[in-house]
């Protein structure tokens, strides 16, 4: 079993742009979100990938990942996923010894950006770039299979509020 060790944070500023190394688009889809799992669907270029991940809330959840034919994850998001698909650009930055993956949403999801870093354990300790902000491990709004039932645009304005 794969752990997946992960952060998420809003971001305070633009200026992580400056260093963005990569960019790969994404839509996603999700064919299941239960109480203990999700299960999606990602495209990206040229690959595909079938993950399953527990619903664990917080830094740490068990994750599998699987390559698939693009034309079948072609269509299983087109017919079988929930709607609306996820899509995303994300950006590639390195600040000091970490990469962060930073998330810039479209679709329905358009104007959250969230900044992603994976760890090697709960407690490592990463350098903070003056352009990250809040922190949203713990905020279950935040989890992409819960972008998908409730979008962004739906919950940002009485957020904001």
């Amino acid at each position: 079993m794969a752990i997946e060790i992960e952060r998420k944070f809003l971001l305070a500023n633009e200026n992580w742009r400056d260093f963005v190394s990569q960019s790969v688009i994404y839509k996603q889809g999700y064919l299941s979100s239960q109480p203990t799992s999700s299960i999606r669907v990602r495209i990206s270029d040229k690959h595909a990938w079938l993950n399953i991940k527990s619903a664990t809330i917080g830094t740490q959840r068990a994750e599998y990942e699987y390559e698939i034919p693009l034309s079948d994850a072609q269509e299983i998001l087109n017919t079988l996923c929930l709607k609306p698909v996820i899509e995303k650009t994300r950006h590639f930055v390195t600040h000091e010894t970490h990469l962060w993956e930073i998330d810039e949403f479209e679709g329905e999801n358009v104007g959250l950006i969230v900044a992603e870093i994976e760890l090697n354990s709960v407690d490592e300790i990463f350098a903070k770039p003056e352009w990250l902000g809040e922190e949203v491990t713990h905020d279950i709004r935040y989890y992409n299979n819960n972008l998908a039932r409730e979008p962004y645009s739906k919950w940002r304005n009485d957020f904001k509020n």
